[in-house]
């Protein structure tokens, strides 16, 4: 999986923009103006930072070594998963989805409305 391809899939949902936080050189990915993802450089290798709950994110750091605590973010809530060609593409999609998911979930009514979803 290439961040090229993950960043077409974050782009095709609903409501999705694109913005790049320059402090840190990531391209960040937010839906109602809360980002759901932000792809970035990890240790010389391309990565993408995903939200997910407390209790998921120190399990998913514990089954993948691809997987590590949210750099540059809240590590209780975002993972950084280096795209090492070792986590199979579903598993990008099921994290990607949940973090969009998350994010949501936590807009106001009248934000989804506006957005469509």
């Amino acid at each position: 999986m290439t961040s090229s391809e993950l960043l077409d899939y974050c782009m095709g949902k609903p409501g999705a923009e694109q913005s790049t936080q320059n402090q840190l050189g990531a391209n960040q990915i937010k839906v109602g103006g809360v980002m759901f993802a932000m792809f970035c450089d990890c240790q010389g290798h391309e990565a993408v930072s995903l939200k997910t709950s407390t209790g998921m994110a120190g399990k998913l750091r514990a089954e993948h070594t691809c997987i590590l605590p949210g750099k540059n973010l809240n590590k209780a809530h975002w993972n950084t998963v280096v795209l090492d060609g070792s986590l199979p593409d579903s598993q990008f999609y099921s994290l990607i989805d949940s973090s969009y998911q998350m994010v949501v979930s936590g807009l106001e009514e009248h934000r989804r409305q506006e957005i469509g979803i």
